[in-house]
């Protein structure tokens, strides 16, 4: 169970006043999401969260809070409240949110949720990085496939921060796989790395003849 969050509240209540019923059927329909939208677009839920939590450094607050928006959402802003809420300073990096993270891939279940927590595994690869490579290489083999995205992705604009181990390990555990989002995830974690090391990602690809047509030529893009 979530305790009642009056921050959650108030979050409720301005992204209530701030809704725009003419955006919400465009944006459900484009997110194909059967949560309905309030209408408010993705940086003003942002914006408008981090006012309401100004000034709140408890983070034990700031935790509850996002569960009370997350769990009790009817509105898919509320979920992109809670996750704006998961980002602050107080509670950005720490190992112990990372069932948070993982409820949130599981139960968000669609690429904005799942993309968007892994900037916060990325986080934690610079507080705990040993501890979250074990955690990532569980996850790249679990049954579910966003959580397996999530993997994959983690390491997105680490620059030369990649760990390349740990890359190629979560890359490899999915080279079969069909879907999608995996494939699509693949091609996009070697592209967004070829910025900081083209040679690393060129030799990676040539050794591995059995990435999908996708993830090759997502791979390399902007490698000619």
């Amino acid at each position: 169970m979530t305790s009642p969050s009056p921050l959650a509240d108030a979050i409720r209540e301005v992204l209530r006043d701030a809704a725009d019923p003419a955006l919400a059927p465009g944006q459900q329909a484009y997110m194909k999401s059967a949560m309905p939208f309030l209408g408010v677009r993705v940086p003003d839920v942002r914006r408008l969260s981090r006012e309401a939590a100004r000034g709140v450094t408890d983070a034990d607050e700031l935790r509850e809070a996002a569960l009370d928006l997350w769990r009790g959402a009817e509105h898919r802003e509320e979920r992109y409240a809670a996750q704006a809420l998961i980002a602050l300073r107080p509670l950005r990096g720490r190992l112990d949110l990372l069932d948070v993270h993982e409820e949130m891939i599981r139960t968000g279940a669609w690429w904005d949720h799942v993309d968007e927590v892994a900037h916060r595994l990325a986080d934690l690869l610079d507080t705990h990085p040993a501890e979250l490579a074990v955690e990532l290489r569980v996850w790249a083999d679990d049954e579910d496939f966003w959580i397996r995205r999530a993997a994959i992705i983690a390491q997105l604009q680490r620059k030369d921060r990649v760990d390349h181990a740990l890359l190629s390990d979560v890359i490899e555990a999915n080279l079969g796989a069909d879907e999608f989002f995996i494939r699509k995830a693949i091609g996009w974690a070697l592209r967004d790395h070829a910025r900081a090391d083209s040679d690393w990602v060129r030799t990676f690809v040539d050794a591995h003849p059995d990435l999908s047509p996708l993830s090759r030529r997502e791979a390399l893009k902007h490698l000619g």
